[in-house]
């Protein structure tokens, strides 16, 4: 069992890591969550620049796509990049992942050590805050008119025709969303500045204020840039999104007491899974 100290009001996290039963890994952790989601209120409701802020969340993946490691996603043939490190201009990668306003990571120690080796700024706030604040459904109640979504297509499709059913807007307590910004679901990394292209001349046309985003390991060269085409929030939440389009292992961190929503009859042979085998509560819309 986790300690009360790494609890997130709303949510179960069954994510075994030792470091949620060690009060010393991170001790201001309920204080920090505060703290968090007051700089996101203010961020949304109070920012009064010309451009956008964004928040990395960096994980074990961009540690190995940095450090050029063929080890799961990060595997050149695999979801991020079809083609060798070589091919790409991979310093786009590791210089872009300096740029952003704000980083997250997640608090197992060893994550926290890889962090060091490839990012040189601070880390800011744990990425549980986000994951937890998708899992209690916060970012919807407090943004609700507000905000957007961006991930890979087949997703968002799907948490599109999910949001057309009155019980599942019911179950985020969100009427809808503002945006839906698609991105490539898979190989992204291949050619950033068609991405970037494609990206861009969407958010150009948004309205949302805070986006939750979740695009891989492509975030390193291209997050930091989508402030230059709207003043909103970038968050990202990565596997957030799974949630949302219910399709979340529930063992990823405070997903353990979601719904996974699935519409009868729909065609999920194109949405990439991720680590989600099923497992969890699922109902059924029709």
């Amino acid at each position: 069992m986790y300690l009360d100290l790494y609890k997130i009001e709303g949510t179960v996290n069954l994510d075994s890591n030792p470091c949620f039963t060690n009060p010393n890994t991170f001790p201001k952790f309920q204080e920090g969550l505060e703290t968090f989601k007051e700089h996101m209120i203010s961020l949304v409701f109070e920012n009064d620049s010309n451009t956008g802020t964004t928040f990395y969340k960096f994980g074990d993946g961009d540690y190995y796509f940095l450090k050029k490691q063929a080890v799961g996603s990060a595997a050149p043939g695999a979801r991020a990049l079809s083609v060798p490190f070589d091919s790409i201009n991979h310093d786009e990668f590791t210089s872009g992942a300096q740029l952003n306003n704000f980083y997250t990571c997640e608090i197992y120690p060893e994550n926290i050590s890889r962090y060091g080796e490839v990012i040189e700024k601070d880390i800011n706030y744990p990425a549980e805050y986000g994951y937890g604040l998708v899992g209690n459904k916060w970012f919807f109640e407090k943004f609700a008119g507000k905000i957007g979504l961006i991930g890979a297509s087949q997703k968002l499709s799907l948490i599109e025709e999910l949001m057309s059913k009155e019980e599942y807007k019911n179950y985020l307590g969100i009427d809808s969303f503002n945006d839906y910004i698609h991105y490539p679901q898979n190989h992204a990394c291949d050619d950033i500045t068609s991405v970037e292209k494609y990206v861009g001349e969407q958010l150009q046309e948004s309205t949302s204020k805070i986006f939750l985003l979740g695009i891989g390991h492509s975030k390193s060269a291209i997050l930091h840039r989508l402030r230059n085409y709207t003043d909103s929030v970038f968050m990202d939440v990565g596997a957030g999104i799974d949630m949302i389009a219910g399709c979340i292992n529930i063992r990823r961190p405070f997903a353990g007491d979601w719904t996974n929503y699935k519409i009868e009859g729909y065609d999920y042979t194109d949405i990439d899974y991720l680590n989600y085998r099923g497992e969890g509560k699922e109902i059924i819309l029709r």
